[in-house]
């Protein structure tokens, strides 16, 4: 599976597609993926619930990066449980590592964030292939050696070469990028050519924080590690270390590995923001403005994107919304062959409440009625407002009966709920419905043929006397 990966990483011409189907034959690897689309890293206000959408959520570069990581380190890890100690610290110090380095990166605003993380997996792959080729040996010289200086040099006399080298050999031999081939090599390296492979090398010293006992001593290395590679200061240090106590319960369940959290961690943030609150007040003030500032920037800018995608008297999508998305889930499930169902819906006799009761009680009818309407649908399904008193419901992963049993409820629930209370009069509604599904009897070659369809079931509905759903012969 890695080298099917690799292979359509290295395509320039490899589609979204052909990257699902690939993954989807590995449930182990789709389970990572779904996974990792949920974790704190992609945080999305929808939950990825298929592969299509975690695929989308991630893009092409990372879907194939992180799957890549993913089945290279499963791999090279021994079938089974129970390693032994020292294979278990090289693999929770990987995991740590690809953590850091990802974000490390992410602070200083790079932009191949998955390589990253891909790069600090696999920077200690030489170790764990000595542990396979001289596992006697090698177990000796990790337990003696002090520190990583030591350790390099017990490597190049009992085997010529380090394990920064063999993991560079290994990479590439593996085909992997040159920029991945270069981190690992440098891993060890005194000094680093680029910003990523300072986030990689820098990574390690950070992983030691969970492994040493003197944690003073540590984070002062990989603090001036940190600030003479990458002009990372004190504050965004303590930011990133931070950062990845909130996440690595996460990251390493996707790898199987338990990494549990030293209480000396903690006092050790827990210090740091005291000092700085003693020594700087003024200026975490100062930071704090500003990433509110920012924050609040960054919040109006998704806000503002999210109003050009909402109907902005009833907020649920708009019709060039509604077009994006159905066409998007109209492919992943004729990819896939899950079943996906539409249903258009009108509100019935909505001009006579117009000409009866104005537009303004029209629009408040229009309100509640998208409101309901969401409510009482899945957090998955999309509801869009598709013209005047239209709406179209978009029920992915379900099929006609059960879409048809779904409509018939909120039909019957929506019409004994008063829209609107004018003075001593409830004012009630009906609508008529009309269903499409594809993979059900049909089979539609197109977005639009389907939503042709469900057109055509609901003029039937009105037809045969409103207030009333129609899917395809079936009629309620």
């Amino acid at each position: 599976m890695a080298m099917q990966i690799l292979a359509m990483a290295q395509d320039p011409d490899v589609v979204m597609s052909t990257a699902a189907d690939t993954i989807g034959l590995d449930v182990a690897l789709t389970a990572r993926m779904l996974r990792i689309a949920n974790s704190p890293l992609y945080a999305s206000r929808r939950r990825v619930d298929n592969l299509s959408q975690a695929l989308t959520l991630l893009g092409l570069n990372a879907t194939l990066t992180l799957a890549l990581g993913f089945s290279l380190t499963s791999g090279l890890r021994p079938s089974g449980h129970g390693e032994a100690p020292c294979e278990e610290k090289v693999w929770r110090r990987s995991v740590i590592s690809a953590l850091a380095s990802r974000l490390l990166g992410q602070r200083l605003g790079l932009h191949k964030l998955e390589e990253l993380m891909l790069a600090g997996l696999l920077q200690d792959i030489g170790a764990l292939v000595l542990l396979q080729l001289e596992p006697d040996a090698y177990r000796r010289i990790l337990d003696d050696a002090p520190g990583a200086e030591e350790l390099l040099m017990r490597e190049r006399d009992s085997f010529g070469c380090d394990h920064a080298e063999i993991g560079q050999w290994m990479a590439r031999n593996w085909n992997l990028p040159v920029l991945l081939q270069n981190a690992i090599g440098a891993s060890e390296s005194p000094v680093s050519e680029t910003p990523f492979d300072a986030c990689v090398a820098v990574s390690g010293y950070i992983a030691e924080l969970w492994f040493n006992e003197d944690t003073g001593t540590v984070r002062d290395l990989a603090m001036a590690q940190a600030h003479t590679r990458l002009g990372v200061d004190r504050e965004s240090f303590d930011g990133v270390i931070e950062q990845m106590t909130m996440v690595l319960p996460d990251i390493a369940a996707m790898f199987d590995i338990r990494i549990s959290q030293p209480e000396r961690i903690s006092a050790m943030l827990e210090q740091a923001r005291e000092l700085l609150v003693l020594r700087n007040l003024r200026e975490i003030q100062d930071a704090s403005r500003a990433r509110k500032d920012a924050d609040e920037s960054a919040s109006r800018v998704r806000q503002l994107a999210e109003e050009v995608r909402r109907d902005p008297l009833t907020g649920v999508y708009n019709r060039a919304q509604l077009e994006q998305v159905l066409k998007k889930e109209f492919e992943a499930a004729t990819r896939h062959g899950w079943p996906l169902s539409i249903a258009f819906i009108d509100l019935d006799d909505f001009k006579q409440i117009n000409d009866r009761w104005g537009h303004q009680v029209g629009d408040q009818v229009l309100r509640k009625f998208a409101q309901t309407l969401q409510q009482r649908l899945r957090g998955s399904d999309i509801v869009a407002r598709y013209g005047g008193e239209e709406f179209l419901a978009v029920l992915p992963g379900t099929g006609e009966r059960a879409a048809l049993a779904v409509i018939q409820r909120i039909l019957s629930e929506v019409s004994a709920i008063a829209m609107v209370q004018l003075e001593d009069v409830a004012l009630h509604i009906t609508f008529s419905a009309g269903l499409a599904t594809q993979g059900s009897v049909e089979r539609f070659a197109s977005a639009e043929q389907l939503l042709k369809a469900a057109d055509e079931a609901l003029y039937g509905a009105k037809r045969e006397g409103r207030n009333r759903v129609a899917a395809g012969n079936i009629r309620s």
